[in-house]
Formats: structure tokens, C-alpha cells, sequence
């Protein structure tokens, strides 16, 4: 926590201290507990919500939820792909240490028993899951998730846009067709049933939107209808002419065409899918307030990775850039008083500070070894920091667009290893200068010093990565293809593991359950 006056830095620490008080007192008696909502949206971009400054999209219930409670401006998913971001919200750990991602393999049991709602169940929250979880553990069925939860109605796979076609809310499809309502909707039957168990309770709402395919719920793309909706800066494949040949390589910039050859088509039914979460936050807030719970309930909303939405000419995710990247993160809490709310926080945080967080505000211990920080200091004094710097990873798809990059309040590092008709290449954006990304000064002697430093925080995740790293999923040769100082023809044959691995080109766009495709393993 950064001040230099005495008296600011004793007001803040005794801030911080009441927070914790208020947080982890649940074995004091007289303190009521808080109960906790975590709202997980699908590639949901940093900039797609209102509230970010976007004038285009129509979230009223984000924003006022931004408004009356702390937004981080720098919240990182450390691998911008559902399933290990999934993974790694749930177990507070990085990909390379819970090792769940599309060609690397299911989730260990032993890893969602340490998980942030089993910690909590154990505690003695009711808890509750619905939608998207985006992982299955390995060797067991999918069914076998639900045993984790006091409430269940999570689905498989991509699970679907159509209620009707998701068993665990079915019985909405009548009076609300499109799942984001439907989620509201079991929601809020979650909630009249904790009340009555009288228990304290965490409820996991896990949105499909706005994951492709992208379809809104026509109450809301009406709202779009006749609107102009402006390209970002970076916009189009000639933005990103200046990034490395490897990002250009990626399926971010070889699939998902649909926001190149019609920006317009694809945005309006983007920004509804969000406009549709945002409803059902709505209905959330609404229930909260009738059943007498606003008062004492922590609401914590974010996403599982960014969405590149044409930036560069890219679409899709994956990539280390700020649009794939970034996401949304707010946590409010309607104990805090009036002063603390509406505040911005800068300091970098990630999607593995979630588990560690959530546990903290319910007073249970962190997940086992967790690589996350708790963010409730930050919740008490926005400008504070929790760490340096934070690694974002991609371990999966084409091998020449796998990476590795560091990223600071104020700069981003990016090592691109591959060299087979390319050269290994450097970036190195400064970010509070250049946030779309559209100069590349590694190569500028002026940023000299800043370059080595990054490089020193890269070779200190790398060295962790070798450490840590989690056996039999297929991370045991990125440490040397990672690797700054190993020369190519050390790295080619290595490349070759990984373009073998089962399904290595298995994507996320198929809405079809596991069970009913090859396995990844």
C-alpha cells in the first residue's frame, strides 16, 4: 500500500484491518456472515460493458453496480481461454499447476476439493451453481460435478443459448426461451430457498453469453436495431500489421472472420448477449432486495477471458493483448460505507486472485498453495498493489502462436518463441501510453531498463513454471520452448509434442456435450 503521509497510511491500514474484520468473523459471535454472489461471464471484453466508457452497449444494472462498488481497470485472466480460466478461478492456481485445458486433459479430482466452493461448503455455506462450469474432472462423468454443490444446474460442454435445452432450467423455458433470463430466473429461486435454510450462502452464476454462437434474445437486439456502433482504435487486420508474425498465426487471426467481414452484425449481437447478462443481474438484485438480503451480500462480477472483437484483425480470445485478455472485475459490498464506493482501482489482478478472494470474504482458508492474493485490501484502499507483476500464459492451438508475456500497471511483455520461418520476437507496449497496443518499443533504447526488468520477471515465472508444474498434461518442454535464451534448433523437435497432443486443435465453439465427441485425453 503506497502513501506517503503518515495519516493517510494509518487511516488505509486501519481501513484495510475493519475490512477484515468485517470479512473474516464468522466464528465471532453476534457477526452474520456475508453471503457471497460470483457472476462469470463468457468472453466478455473490458471494454464491452458501459460503465468501461463504451456509450454502445446497454448495461444500466452493470453500471450501477460499478457505481456503488470498486472496478479494477487492470484485472488480467491469466490464460484467455474458458476452460483453464475456468479451471483456474475455481482453484486460485495457474494453468501449468491444475493442468485443465483443451488438449491437456480434465481437471484432477483433487484439485475442486480444495476449490473455492468446497472450501466454502465447508465453512457452512449453502452453495449453488448454475450454468457454464466449463471443465469435467478426469476419468468421471460429468454428473459427477454436481456432488459439489448443495444446488446444481450446471451443463456440459458449451451448454446452450435455448433454455430448453439445458436440464438444469428447463422448467424456465416457457417464460424465459433465452438462458441469461433463465439463469436470473433459477437465481432467484436459489435465493428464497437459502433464505429459508437460514445459512449463509454462495451462489455461482456462470453465463454461456456472449460466447458464440451469437444469439441475443430478441427482446434485447431490438434495442440495437438502427444503432451505429463504433470500431475501437485498433481496429482491422492492417492495426495489427506491426505485431508479431506468431499472434498472426493464431486462430484469433485465421478464424472467427465475421467481425472483419461484418462489424456491425456481429457487434449488435455481441453487445445484446451482454445487455441479456445484464438483465439478469437485474432480477438478481431485484430478489436480493425482496428477500431481505441486499444488505449483506457480496456481489463479485467478471469474465472468464476478454475478446479481441476485431481489435488487430483479430477475433476470438487466446491472445496476450489487451482485448483477449482483460476482463471486467467488480466486487461490491453494501457494508462498505458511502465514501467507498464508485472508486477505481489500477492495480493489476487476476483471475486466480478469485478463489482466494471469494474465500476471504466468507472467513474460510484459501485454496491449498493457492498462486492468487486475496483482493480485499484492495476493496479497502483502491490504491494499493498486491503484486508487480502478473504471467499470462497460452499453452494451447497452434503451436507457432503459444507464448508467454508479463504485464505490469504500466507495461505488457510478450516472447513469442517460435522460429520456424519467423524469427523469436520481443514486444513491449507501454500500456499507460498506448493501451490498443499500436507500438511495439522493445527495440527503443529509451525503454532499455524497463525491457530488463520485464525480461528478470519472465525468467522468474519461467523458472516457477519448471518448479511447479504439474505432471503427466504435457507442460514438461515448455520451460525449455519458453525459454529467452535456448536457441531454435534446441526448440523445433520439442514443437512437435505439441502438435500431437489429442485434440490439440479442438476449439470451443461447438456446443456439443462431451460425451458426444472424441475424448480429450
Amino acid at each position: 500500500m503506497k502513501t506517503t503521509c503518515p495519516l493517510l497510511a494509518l487511516l488505509a491500514t486501519l481501513a484495510t484491518l475493519a475490512l477484515t474484520f468485517v470479512f473474516a468473523a464468522p466464528g465471532l459471535r453476534g457477526v452474520e456472515r456475508p453471503n457471497i454472489i460470483f457472476l462469470l461471464a463468457d468472453d466478455l471484453a473490458a471494454g464491452a460493458v458501459g460503465y468501461s466508457g463504451n456509450p454502445d452497449v446497454i448495461t444500466p444494472h452493470l453500471d450501477r453496480l460499478a457505481q456503488e462498488g470498486v472496478r479494477f481497470l487492470n484485472h488480467y485472466d491469466t490464460t484467455a481461454i474458458c476452460m483453464a480460466s475456468r479451471s483456474t478461478v475455481m482453484t486460485g492456481l495457474y494453468e501449468y499447476r491444475h493442468g485443465a485445458n483443451f488438449s491437456h486433459g480434465d481437471l484432477e479430482r483433487r484439485f475442486l476439493e480444495t476449490a473455492y466452493p468446497a472450501r466454502l461448503r465447508q465453512a457452512g455455506y449453502y452453495t449453488g451453481f448454475a450454468g457454464k462450469i466449463g471443465f469435467e474432472l478426469h476419468g468421471e462423468k460429468f454428473a459427477a460435478l454436481a456432488a459439489f454443490f448443495d444446488e446444481w444446474a450446471g451443463g456440459p460442454g458449451q451448454t446452450f443459448y435455448e433454455t430448453a435445452k439445458n436440464p438444469g432450467i428447463a422448467r424456465y423455458a416457457e417464460q424465459y426461451p433465452h438462458c441469461s433470463r433463465a439463469y436470473g430466473a433459477w437465481a432467484q429461486d436459489f435465493l428464497k430457498t437459502a433464505r429459508r435454510r437460514g445459512k449463509p450462502f454462495c451462489l455461482s452464476i456462470s453465463f454461456k453469453a456472449p460466447h458464440l454462437p451469437f444469439t441475443p434474445d430478441p427482446a434485447d437486439l431490438k434495442l440495437y436495431a438502427g444503432k451505429t456502433l463504433a470500431r475501437p482504435p485498433n481496429y482491422g487486420v492492417a492495426k495489427g500489421a506491426h505485431l508479431s508474425p506468431q499472434a498472426r498465426s493464431s486462430r484469433a487471426a485465421n478464424q472467427y472472420r465475421e467481425w472483419i467481414t461484418d462489424f456491425p452484425g456481429s457487434a449488435e449481437k455481441y453487445y445484446a448477449l451482454v445487455t441479456g447478462i445484464d438483465t439478469a443481474v437485474g432480477m438478481i438484485r431485484t430478489e436480493l432486495t425482496a428477500q431481505g438480503l441486499d444488505q449483506n451480500t457480496v456481489i463479485i462480477f467478471t469474465s472468464d477471458n476478454g475478446y479481441n472483437a476485431g481489435a488487430h484483425g483479430f477475433g476470438d480470445k487466446v491472445l496476450p493483448y489487451e482485448e483477449a485478455s482483460r476482463a471486467p472485475l467488480i466486487i461490491f459490498d453494501p457494508r462498505l460505507p458511502a465514501a467507498s464506493q464508485g472508486r477505481v482501482c489500477a492495480a493489476v489482478t487476476g483471475n486466480i486472485d478469485l478463489a482466494a478472494t471469494l474465500c476471504a470474504v466468507a472467513g474460510a482458508p484459501a485454496p491449498a498453495g493457492t498462486d492468487g492474493k486475496n483482493l480485499l485490501p484492495l476493496v479497502a484502499d483502491p490504491a494499493g498493489t498486491v503484486r508487480d507483476f502478473l504471467p499470462l500464459f497460452n499453452f494451447w492451438g497452434t503451436a507457432s502462436a503459444q507464448s508467454m508475456a508479463i504485464v505490469t500497471r504500466d507495461w505488457k511483455y510478450i516472447y513469442w518463441y517460435y522460429g520456424e520461418g519467423m524469427q523469436p520476437t520481443e514486444e513491449l507496449f507501454h500500456l499507460t501510453l498506448d493501451r490498443y497496443e499500436m507500438s511495439n518499443v522493445a527495440a527503443d533504447p529509451r525503454h532499455s531498463a524497463v525491457l530488463a526488468n520485464l525480461r528478470g520477471h519472465y525468467d522468474t515465472q519461467l523458472a516457477q513454471l519448471t518448479r511447479d508444474r504439474v505432471a503427466g498434461h504435457g507442460y514438461e518442454n515448455y520451460p525449455v520452448l519458453f525459454s529467452r535464451t535456448i536457441p531454435w534448433d534446441q526448440k523445433a523437435a520439442l514443437v512437435r509434442t505439441l502438435q500431437t497432443l489429442p485434440n490439440a486443435g479442438e476449439g470451443e465453439a461447438s456446443p456439443t456435450p462431451k460425451a458426444k465427441r472424441p475424448s480429450r485425453r
